[in-house]
């Protein structure tokens, strides 16, 4: 049985964020309902990030909102919110992501939800936070990143900001909010007390970035100091960073300086150190590996570095990952099915509990299609 077997979350949230928090809920065994708003639903239905369009619906809503129930209601029509109530007194959970002060002028926030459900664990996800100049801010991942420096640590010293190609602040708060609601669901069933998680997106763009923010700190307030070619990482030294080879490319890590020029025949690096000179000396350091790299192909040089066991990887697109048998035994992909029989491919959850993988047939909701089963179930 999953750990989360006979655990209700009632969900408000829309786009990212929020539906990464139920989606991992859900996973773990929560039943999770989404409540949608009649004829529209979760905005995310319609926010495309491609052409290609899944039973009628954005790609993106159907790979995070696999494993959920849908229930259309308004919640500002007041026989719903009577419908709303009665659902939230029976769940576990309760999660939004709407701007501050939104759930109070609706009157679904933690002080009255709690009057509702004295031990229910109220989660939400906010932009900014609740308090300051940016609190009724739009919070979306792009303005997130660019807000909080992060754009500053990607591409190449020239390059400009370069954001991160995926929502990566949205994921990582919806991540800490899970976290968060689960320990505060075993808190409760060890003293029976609720709770109530405010997650920011912008303390999660923040924490993300721990590591360089320390440094940051610690070195008298130095900005990052990307490397002029081959970037991957601010503040790690030569040969840090992806290569061009022959045929692709080549990811570098750690190494010894002095060891590489020997063990890749490059004579030009020898006359470069390890410690100071290689974060120092980088640039220069890696523009000889790059003049180097890209005469011979990337299986070449991965049989040298490998054997030596040099930190070092192909560069993959999708196609050659998912065609690869490092790939295939982790069993990551799942073709889940929707009410209609509509069946499509994603990730699964990427836990695994005694050994068992997490995955589940289960696909995304048509929009209010489980409002009729949902109702009956609870006036019964």
């Amino acid at each position: 049985m999953l750990p989360l077997a006979g655990y209700t979350v009632i969900d408000f949230s829309q786009f990212l964020s929020g539906p990464l928090t139920s989606l991992r809920l859900a996973d773990l065994g929560a039943r999770v309902i989404k409540i949608e708003k009649p004829g529209i639903g979760d905005i995310c239905r319609q926010l495309y990030t491609s052409e290609t369009v899944l039973n009628g619906t954005s790609t993106v809503f159907h790979a995070i909102n696999r494993n959920k129930e849908s229930i259309v209601l308004d919640i500002k029509n007041d026989a719903d919110r009577r419908v709303i109530s009665d659902l939230i007194a029976k769940a576990d959970v309760v999660i939004h992501n709407f701007r501050p002060g939104v759930m109070e002028r609706l009157g679904f926030d933690y002080a009255h939800v709690r009057n509702i459900n004295p031990t229910v664990v109220y989660g939400e996800i906010s932009g900014y936070g609740k308090e300051g100049v940016w609190a009724g801010q739009p919070g979306q991942d792009l303005l997130l990143q660019s807000l909080t420096g992060m754009t500053w640590l990607s591409g190449n010293a020239d390059n400009g900001p370069v954001p991160m190609g995926l929502s990566i602040v949205d994921m990582f708060a919806g991540g800490n909010l899970c976290s968060a609601i689960l320990a505060c669901l075993y808190r409760r069933a060890v003293q029976g007390i609720g709770a109530h998680v405010h997650v920011s997106m912008l303390d999660s763009a923040v924490d993300i970035q721990f590591e360089a923010v320390t440094t940051y700190f610690r070195d008298g307030h130095l900005l990052p100091q990307r490397s002029e070619v081959s970037n991957a990482h601010a503040y790690l030294a030569a040969p840090y960073g992806v290569y061009r080879t022959a045929d692709g490319y080549l990811a570098l890590a750690m190494g010894s300086i002095p060891y590489l020029s020997e063990l890749l025949a490059c004579p030009a690096l020898a006359n470069f150190e390890d410690g100071e000179q290689a974060f120092q000396e980088r640039d220069t350091i890696k523009k000889v590996l790059m003049e180097h790299l890209v005469t011979k192909p990337t299986g070449h040089w991965l049989n040298i570095l490998e054997a030596a066991d040099i930190w070092c990887a192909d560069v993959l697109d999708w196609n050659r990952l998912t065609a690869h048998d490092g790939f295939k035994v982790l069993e990551m992909v799942q073709e889940v099915n929707m009410g209609d029989n509509f069946e499509y491919k994603t990730t699964r959850c990427p836990i695994r509990i005694d050994g068992e993988l997490l995955s589940s047939r289960k696909g995304s909701p048509k929009l209010g299609e489980h409002t009729e089963k949902i109702l009956a179930e609870l006036y019964e």
